[in-house]
């Protein structure tokens, strides 16, 4: 061992409450400017448009970010049924209305039902998957016909915690790999009048939650 090198960093994990409007990336970048650590990442996407619990991990520790993107996570949130967008969430502008006055509790019961369990899942569009080596939302973006194929997920629950139509408030247990935002355009194509989200909030990962995260703000003045 060289006497000369520099320690190596046996590294730490942060539970974080990502803020509203700010990337995954946004995010590690703040806290490696900070922490100055060149060696972080975070274990699992948020959109920008999410809140939620965020795993990052730096140095030595960073080779637990696959064993805690395997875990089972939770989210809470908002579909808005009746209208929808090519996002579907408020990233991009709605597209399409439809009247939603004949919708009964019971059909959004049934809707439930049939997304709970193991699905075939396509991703949206404007996701970061790659095609060809490029991601499907600058594609998506660009005007391109983006085709992504579809996935198996497991939803181990979908339950509603108040429903006041045209909102349908929601939590979802669910494995890697799923997109809420794909849910609501399944669940309103269940329902036949479209659906799109308007609130997420990632309460769970594991048994890590997010009552036990720290704002990014006070992280970074301690």
């Amino acid at each position: 061992m060289d006497p000369n090198a520099p320690p190596v960093d046996p590294g730490k994990v942060w539970f974080v409450d990502k803020p509203l409007h700010w990337t995954s990336f946004d995010v590690v970048k703040k806290m490696r400017g900070h922490f100055k650590v060149k060696k972080i990442g975070h274990a699992g996407t948020l959109d920008p448009l999410a809140t939620g619990l965020l795993i990052l991990c730096s140095g030595k520790k960073t080779k637990k970010i696959e064993h805690y993107q395997g875990l089972e996570k939770e989210y809470t949130g908002i579909f808005r049924i009746g209208q929808t967008t090519p996002s579907f969430d408020l990233e991009t502008e709605i597209d399409s209305e439809t009247d939603y006055s004949n919708i009964s509790y019971e059909e959004v019961m049934d809707a439930t039902t049939k997304l709970t369990g193991t699905i075939a899942q396509i991703p949206p569009i404007y996701s970061a998957i790659k095609i060809d080596g490029k991601r499907a939302y600058k594609s998506a973006r660009a005007g391109e016909d983006v085709k992504l194929k579809s996935r198996m997920v497991q939803i181990q629950l979908f339950e509603t915690s108040y429903i006041n139509l045209p909102d349908v408030h929601f939590r979802i247990v669910c494995s890697k790999g799923t997109y809420v935002r794909s849910i609501a355009r399944d669940f309103g194509q269940l329902l036949g009048v479209g659906s799109h989200l308007t609130e997420l909030r990632r309460v769970r990962i594991g048994e890590f939650h997010v009552d036990n995260a720290q704002s990014l703000k006070t992280l970074i003045e301690k």
